[in-house]
């Protein structure tokens, strides 16, 4: 049996591979396939490909020694829920995984509440050992930004954006970030939503317009400053930068190079997202790349955007 204190279960999309196999090696140092045992106590709600956090309270090699040792633990806990968990190779019907939920309601005791549980015990099997633990999901409603009021084109899609807040917190709700060419605050509603604290920044006023009237419509609060980055003066513990391009916004090697030049004076760990190859600007500024990936646009496999998780060097 794995000696690890959590299991992770994982959904994501085939062009979206590559970036969450990113994101789970800067959560866990590690990268997943589909399901991830871990020490690491990570809020699945915090990510866009994490789909339960599954709490091991005990393990055992078959089912019958398992349900002893649960009515050993004499658990009591009113407006509890029971439900099975099917992990990734799990062949097991609906009608008997239905069996397996009903057993363990029985053991537990107190009232159950079906609609609005505050607590779900849950049961799982994998590599033929049986856990018993307590079932965290994620919550999906975060995908209400894709209806924001106000996008651009270019946008970044919303599992781009949830990603790489998840990145570049690496799981930690207690870090300040900036988005230091903001648009229209794609990454800094997931960011908000994540409970995280973030500020953002961009020079064209139509964007600043717009980030402020989605964060407003979510009523979220942040602060977006109309303002060049290079004019920014606080510090951060980790920075995202969608590099500018197309009609909405113009860029060059030269603004390129600006943007990572003055992101770097405010911060050590940069998170950066280029539809060009930009790997040579990055080495020039005493950034180190510990990690790296490229995601396609779903339906435009010509449309790809790199992401490079950097730190800047001792």
């Amino acid at each position: 049996m794995p000696n690890s204190s959590y299991i992770y279960s994982f959904k994501h999309d085939v062009h979206h591979e590559e970036l969450c196999k990113l994101e789970s090696r800067q959560l866990f140092e590690e990268e997943l396939n589909r399901v991830l045992f871990s020490n690491t106590k990570i809020d699945p709600s915090i990510s866009a490909f994490i789909t339960n956090r599954f709490e091991i309270i005990l393990s055992a090699d078959d089912y019958d020694t398992l349900l002893e040792k649960i009515r050993a633990e004499n658990i009591h806990h009113p407006g509890f829920k029971a439900e099975y968990t099917v992990l990734e190779g799990d062949p097991m019907e609906y009608p008997e995984r239905l069996v397996r939920s009903r057993d363990i309601g029985t053991i537990v005791g107190g009232k159950p509440d079906f609609k609005n549980p505050v607590i779900i015990y849950s049961i799982c099997k994998f590599n033929d050992v049986w856990y018993f633990g307590i079932l965290v999901k994620r919550k999906t409603d975060w995908r209400k930004h894709q209806n924001k009021p106000y996008s651009f084109s270019n946008s970044l899609d919303i599992h781009i954006a949830k990603s790489l807040v998840s990145i570049a917190s690496n799981g930690n709700k207690n870090v300040k970030l900036l988005d230091a060419c903001c648009g229209v605050g794609t990454v800094m509603l997931e960011a908000c939503y994540a409970g995280l604290e973030i500020e953002g920044c961009d020079n064209n006023v139509k964007a600043i317009i717009n980030t402020r009237n989605n964060l407003e419509h979510y009523k979220y609060s942040s602060i977006s400053y109309y303002s060049d980055v290079k004019d920014l003066t606080q510090k951060y513990d980790a920075a995202i930068i969608d590099l500018p391009y197309n009609l909405y916004s113009y860029s060059n090697d030269i603004i390129t190079t600006n943007i990572i030049e003055s992101v770097v004076k405010l911060t050590s760990r940069v998170i950066i997202v280029s539809k060009s190859d930009i790997e040579a600007v990055i080495n020039n500024f005493g950034l180190k790349i510990n990690d790296f990936c490229n995601v396609e646009k779903r339906g435009r496999s010509s449309f790809k955007r790199s992401i490079w998780v950097c730190e800047k060097e001792n």
